[in-house]
C-alpha cells in the first residue's frame, strides 16, 4: 500500500479534498483500491510490481485528495478491470465509456480521448475505415474491450473475432482486419511492415474514471469533480507526457 502525501512528480496539488462521508463510500476498507489496466499501453505500462502511466496516477492522487493509502491491482484486460469494480473488489477503475458497462458502474466525465482503428494487409482492397463492414469481411478484436463493444453494436455485416489482442487473433486466424488502439496498432503495422492503417478512425474512446454503481451520488459528484480540476490544472497532461503518450485530454465536462 502506498501513502502519498505529495501529487505526481513531487509537486503538492491542494485542490478539491474529500468530506468523510465520501471517504468512507470511495475507501470503505481505509485504503482506495484501485484496479490498472495494463493491457491498455497508452493509459498504463511496466509490470504488476511496478506500475505506472496516467491511470496510475490519477489512483494516487485521488488515494491522496481522500487523505488515504493506494492499493494498486494490476490486470491485462479491460474486461478484468470491469468486473473488479462492477463485483466492488476494486472501489475505482479506468475504463472506456460504454452504455453496457454503465448499467453496472458510475462513471466521471472522460479524462483522455483515443482512438480506435483497423489495420489491412498493404494488399487489401479496402482503404477507408468505412470499407470494413461488408460481407465476408473478419475483424479481429481484443475480447471484452471498449472498441470490441462498440463494433459489437456497430458492425452489421462484417464478422467480429475476439482474441486476446486483435492483433493476435488476425495473425493466428488469418484475418482481414485488426482493431485496437491507434498508437499500438501503428508501431505494430510500422514492425511488421506489411500492413496499413486505415483512416479515419473508427471509433473515439472515451476514457473516464468508474466506481461502483452502489457508491452514494455525492461520492460519485465529488470523483467527477476532482476529475475535472486534473483535466484543467494540466495533472492529466503531464501524467500522458512523462509516460511517453500522446493521446488527447479529453474537452471539460
Amino acid at each position: 500500500m502506498e501513502n502519498q502525501s505529495e501529487g505526481t512528480y513531487g509537486v503538492r496539488r491542494q485542490g478539491t479534498t474529500a468530506e468523510p462521508a465520501v471517504v468512507r463510500e470511495l475507501a470503505p476498507t481505509g485504503a482506495l483500491r484501485a484496479v490498472v489496466n495494463l493491457g491498455n499501453p497508452v493509459l498504463a505500462q511496466g509490470e504488476p510490481d511496478a506500475p505506472r502511466g496516467v491511470t496510475v496516477d490519477l489512483a494516487r492522487e485521488v488515494a491522496r485528495r481522500l487523505g488515504v493509502g493506494v492499493e494498486l491491482a494490476c490486470v491485462r484486460a479491460a474486461k478484468a478491470s470491469f468486473e473488479a469494480v462492477a463485483s466492488g473488489e476494486a472501489d475505482l477503475g479506468f475504463l472506456a465509456v460504454e452504455p453496457a458497462r454503465a448499467e453496472r458502474v458510475a462513471f466521471t466525465a472522460p479524462y483522455v480521448v483515443i482512438e480506435g482503428v483497423y489495420a489491412v494487409p498493404v494488399s487489401s482492397g479496402t482503404t477507408t475505415a468505412e470499407d470494413v463492414d461488408r460481407d465476408g469481411v473478419r475483424v479481429g478484436v481484443k475480447e471484452g474491450s471498449a472498441y470490441d463493444l462498440y463494433l459489437t453494436r456497430t458492425l452489421e455485416r462484417a464478422e467480429i473475432v475476439r482474441g486476446v489482442e486483435g492483433t493476435v487473433v488476425f495473425e493466428s486466424e488469418g484475418l482481414d482486419v485488426a482493431a485496437g488502439i491507434r498508437q499500438p496498432v501503428e508501431r505494430w503495422a510500422a514492425e511488421r511492415g506489411d500492413l496499413r492503417v486505415l483512416e479515419p478512425r473508427f471509433t473515439e474512446i472515451r476514457q473516464a474514471v468508474a466506481t461502483g454503481r452502489d457508491r452514494s451520488a455525492e461520492a460519485v459528484t465529488w470523483l467527477g469533480v476532482v476529475v475535472e480540476e486534473l483535466k484543467a490544472n494540466g495533472f492529466v497532461a503531464e501524467a500522458l507526457a512523462a509516460s511517453g503518450q500522446d493521446a488527447s485530454v479529453a474537452p471539460p465536462a
